[in-house]
């Protein structure tokens, strides 16, 4: 029988920003004086059409638009595109549309706009509540900007929102850090998320890394003293670098790391689908013996669209996008690059519905990780990564390659 087919979301990326920061590894450019806000709309839903056979009758749960910083694009774009999804796709009675936007001035007064056009959460680049932080991270905001941002998006009626938060930054103290949680906690979050500054190749910090970078031991001192403040204030870790309030996970998020399915429109753009109609039986052998045989499942394919704006513009949608398989091989390093990242884990039934594997494919390092007290198990069937595990999760995952 076949595999049930995972949840489907989409995600949206909008490249352009005001300014690069020093820090951001991400397919994000410095905004023209005028952005082509019309005819990139027109190339993502070229890009949606495309991908539209993989998916048939399928629903979406869950839309996600990125960047750069997409709230430069006028709250009328962003009405137009969700209409346009909603008009080719079914979407789930509580679909999660989430927009990520900057505390600054370029979207004030837009928060009531993009809450008309469907949007249902927010998250916000806050990165620090210190001034001179702020100015070391290149970010365009000033610490009051973000208490203004939060007040606006609430007064629109968006009251599920995330705050980003950055630590281990230069010269930052354990108290500077907490500090910074304090005052995100202060605004009321839903959902934070809360992940230490690293020197991501291609950024101008790894060619210029900043003085003062606090040493290993002085990270995770911080990451444990906002762990449990968070705790304290009703925020349970879900996630590496997730906090939720009541629940209130990123839906979004979420899917990716079980391992989803996702649509990935727009330049630079990833995606990941799941044939699930077809039944391989017994046949899909690797060379690696039976323990990599699939069931259930037709293949996995990932699609990346071209990343430089003006190219992704130029190109006839079929020409901007590239689409690889992930071999049966491939399969259990890229589900636990996801699964991991999770603090109640995963099932060995989960593994086999969303890889097509059979447990026997990951048996040998599963063994070693629980040996070497990096995984937790109770019942042989659910796994999940120990203290141990989340500090050094690198090293678990690196397990299953």
């Amino acid at each position: 029988m076949p595999l049930p087919a995972p949840p489907l979301a989409l995600y949206v990326h909008i490249p352009w920003c005001v300014r690069k920061c020093p820090y951001c590894d991400f397919n994000s450019h410095a905004a023209p004086t005028a952005l082509p806000e019309q005819q990139y709309i027109a190339a993502l839903l070229a890009d949606l059409d495309l991908d539209l056979p993989r998916v048939a009758g399928r629903e979406l749960v869950s839309i996600f638009i990125g960047g750069g910083t997409p709230s430069l694009f006028d709250p009328r774009s962003i009405e137009l595109l969700i209409c346009a999804v909603r008009e080719r796709l079914a979407c789930s009675g509580d679909l999660e549309v989430t927009l990520e936007a900057n505390p600054g001035t370029i979207e004030r007064g837009r928060f009531a706009g993009y809450r008309a056009a469907g949007i249902t959460r927010v998250s916000l680049g806050a990165q620090s509540f210190d001034a001179k932080q702020l100015r070391s991270l290149g970010r365009i905001h000033a610490s009051g900007e973000i208490a203004a941002a939060v007040s606006e998006l609430v007064d629109a009626g968006i009251d599920n929102f995330n705050l980003d938060l950055m630590y281990g930054l230069p010269e930052q103290t354990v108290s500077q850090a907490v500090a910074d949680v304090r005052a995100a906690l202060a605004l009321g979050p839903s959902h934070l998320s809360h992940y230490q500054l690293t020197l991501e190749p291609g950024t101008v910090f790894h060619h210029r890394p900043p003085a003062g970078l606090p040493d290993e031991d002085t990270t995770w001192a911080m990451q444990l003293e906002c762990q449990q403040l968070l705790a304290a204030h009703g925020y349970l870790q879900y996630e590496v670098s997730a906090y939720s309030q009541s629940g209130r996970h990123c839906r979004h998020n979420v899917n990716y790391w079980e391992f989803g399915d996702y649509l990935g429109i727009g330049a630079g753009a990833h995606g990941k689908l799941s044939d699930h109609g077809e039944h391989t039986g017994h046949g899909e052998r690797t060379g690696m013996g039976a323990d990599l045989t699939s069931f259930g499942m037709g293949g996995i394919t990932r699609t990346v669209r071209t990343q430089q704006p003006r190219e992704y513009l130029q190109r006839a949608p079929v020409d901007r996008v590239q689409v690889q398989s992930v071999e049966p091989r491939a399969r259990p390093f890229e589900y636990m690059l996801n699964a991991l990242r999770l603090v109640r884990g995963f099932s060995l039934r989960d593994f086999e519905i969303r890889t097509g594997l059979s447990r026997t494919a990951i048996a040998a390092p599963l063994n070693v990780a629980v040996t070497k007290e990096l995984l937790q198990t109770e019942d042989q069937e659910h796994y999940r990564p120990s203290d141990l595990g989340m500090r050094f999760l690198n090293d678990l995952q690196a397990l299953f390659l």
